[in-house]
């Protein structure tokens, strides 16, 4: 049995390089994609994201802008567990913090990766579901987050790039006779 695996992209269309995930899971999209993988386009809705993941999947693959300090159109790939506390996705922009002892801020429309995570551990505690094994994200370092539809030049040129990065976290290396991953070479048109 395939394992189950989201790809989710995160981000606001509306606020330029924050669209990033929304583009790069529509480009993805387009391609063939072994049985239990799901793309999905979940923009800004966050809650539907958390409570999609109560359905059950062994790897979470979350596509969003991340500033990191980074050239903007520079690809990160993040795992989230070693990055608990440091903040492993961009935070949208005007997403507030919980306080101390306070649970997430539920937002609809301004749901960080952290903040979603947070509400899939609260979701799991009280319906006895399972997270997934594995959250990675696969973010964009983004030139601009202000109002206006479209990616910047930097950014826009990093959406192929992205895709190639998810194609190949989909179909790992095989190992060689020691047992070490190794990448067969592939031509690309």
């Amino acid at each position: 049995m395939n394992p189950r695996i989201l790809i989710a992209g995160i981000g606001n269309v509306f606020l330029g390089d924050d669209g990033f995930g929304v583009e790069t899971v529509r480009a993805l999209a387009a391609h063939p994609l072994p049985d239990g993988v799901e793309v999905v386009d979940f923009g800004v809705r966050g809650v539907h994201l958390a409570y999609q993941l109560l359905d059950g999947y062994d790897t979470l693959v979350l596509v969003d802008a991340t500033a990191r300090g980074g050239e903007p159109g520079t690809l990160y790939l993040i795992e989230a567990e070693a990055e608990a506390g440091r903040g492993a996705g961009a935070a949208s922009p005007g997403t507030p913090a919980a306080g101390p002892g306070e649970g997430p801020v539920l937002d609809g429309h301004h749901m960080s990766p952290d903040t979603v995570l947070a509400l899939l551990g609260t979701l799991c505690a009280g319906t006895g579901a399972t997270p997934p094994r594995r959250t990675l994200v696969l973010g964009c370092e983004p030139a601009r987050v202000e109002e206006g539809i479209g990616l910047s030049a930097p950014v826009a040129a990093a959406v192929p790039r992205a895709v190639r990065m998810a194609l190949d976290l989909l179909d790992p290396p095989a190992p060689d006779e020691a047992g070490a991953p190794r990448r067969e070479l592939r031509r690309t048109p």
